[in-house]
């Protein structure tokens, strides 16, 4: 097996030369002569770097694509958008530089069962969404949206408050063959539990006190689309039961109806929990949690994208400076040194708002520390909680909900942010353990 390299740096491709194995890895820097080479038809892969033939790489991994020719981008700075375009072309990967041996061994051998088994991988439509990161975690994510998204498998998202989750889920619809249809988003935890049936699948005239007339659910509304269930841990036992059956049987019924309606949706769920330990202490559904994660898409804090914080914080600065019509172009250094040293506990959207607030203090060209909200960046110190084998896990969790509410100062949003639940369900968990807010 022979693989070949298109990229105008081989410095960046050369050491993995040695690690490759018995596999010959080539590279070729003159674009005309890259080009012929990977028409040649012997090749199990054809590596091309993003940078590579003036910016007309896309459209040559458009064409060997089409030719058969097993191609992927290679580029120092992934993202969504490029990594949707690239697959969209069909490539079948997108790998990051510096190369990794053991990711592009995993791609050799990919691509060489598929071509003896006659397949292709799938390509995705256009779309306008884009996310910025190019950390190695969020590059997992976007290749993952883009091999799935125009399947109507059930897609199981995770992570922590603020990470992005709606953001992903309309994306690979608006990525999928149902982005005609519409887009249905309801966050589970942010609807009283009395509600949220009927939210979800509508209710008969006189169905329940206040049920004047009949009324569709986001269920019935969504057909032929998405419907984004968003906190779906926090979602009672007797309603997860029905959305299994909706995601069995295809319908649904309405609160104080007889006849079952049939429903034509994709379900996206999303949850910041840990679904196999509330599986196994009985809080959810063994048989959902397996039809809900049939794909998994894991985003993780931005605390844990390193480089990200920097390229969002600028992204957002650029973002509204044109809202705003602001003056600020750029973040100086001592201002990203704040920014890197906090641990943002509600993430991205944290992010969003902290430098949404500092455009509109600027009153220059760089944004600077004194336009910062310095109390939203204040990390404050965490006690250690009691020894945990003297305490019931109900204990300890009314403790810490204590002690953020205690050290956010009294705020539900930002004491809900830290808890990484939404302020509803916060507000659910004071009533149960008799917490005064």
């Amino acid at each position: 097996m022979a693989v070949l390299a298109l990229t105008g740096s081989p410095a960046m491709i050369a050491p993995v030369s040695a690690e490759f194995g018995d596999h010959e890895l080539c590279i070729e820097t003159r674009p005309s002569q890259g080009v012929l080479r990977a028409q040649e038809n012997h090749w199990s892969v054809v590596l091309i770097d993003a940078e590579f033939a003036d910016a007309g790489s896309l459209d040559l991994v458009e064409r060997l694509a089409s030719s058969g020719q097993a191609v992927a981008l290679i580029t120092r700075a992934p993202s969504l958008r490029l990594t949707l375009d690239a697959m969209d072309r069909g490539a079948r990967d997108v790998l990051s530089l510096p190369l990794d041996a053991g990711k592009l061994r995993e791609l050799v051998v990919r691509c060489h069962k598929l071509a003896a088994r006659g397949q292709s991988e799938h390509k995705v439509v256009e779309t306008g969404e884009a996310m910025v990161g190019e950390s190695a975690s969020m590059l997992e994510a976007f290749k993952t949206i883009a091999r799935v998204a125009r399947s109507n498998a059930t897609v199981l998202i995770r992570g922590e408050s603020g990470t992005g989750k709606e953001l992903i889920a309309r994306t690979i619809h608006e990525r999928s063959d149902r982005a005609r249809g519409a887009f249905v988003a309801v966050n589970c935890a942010a609807i009283p539990e009395a509600l949220l049936e009927s939210e979800l699948f509508g209710h008969e005239k006189g169905a329940f006190t206040g049920a004047i007339a009949r009324r569709m659910g986001r269920f019935e509304r969504g057909s032929g689309g998405t419907v984004f269930l968003d906190e779906i841990g926090d979602m009672s036992l007797p309603l997860q039961a029905k959305i299994l059956r909706v995601l069995q049987e295809r319908e649904i019924e309405r609160v104080g109806g007889t006849a079952p309606i049939p429903v034509d949706v994709r379900l996206i769920a999303a949850t910041h929990r840990d679904l196999e330990q509330d599986v196994t202490a009985g809080r959810f559904r063994e048989d959902l949690y397996y039809r809900l994660a049939v794909i998994g898409v894991q985003l993780p804090p931005l605390r844990e994208r390193g480089d990200d914080l920097r390229l969002l914080a600028e992204h957002y600065v650029a973002h509204y400076a044109r809202e705003y019509r602001r003056p600020v172009h750029a973040i100086s250094r001592e201002a990203l040194a704040l920014l890197r040293n906090y641990r943002w506990p509600g993430n991205v959207r944290q992010l969003r708002n902290v430098i949404e607030s500092a455009v509109l203090q600027a009153d220059g060209g760089v944004l600077l520390p004194a336009h910062l909200p310095q109390e939203s960046l204040r990390d404050r110190p965490q006690p250690p909680l009691p020894e945990a084998s003297l305490l019931t896990l109900s204990e300890l969790e009314r403790r810490h909900i204590q002690r953020v509410l205690s050290e956010s100062g009294g705020h539900m949003n930002v004491a809900a942010d830290i808890l990484g639940i939404h302020r509803n369900t916060l507000r659910r968990k004071l009533i149960e353990y008799g917490i005064a807010s």
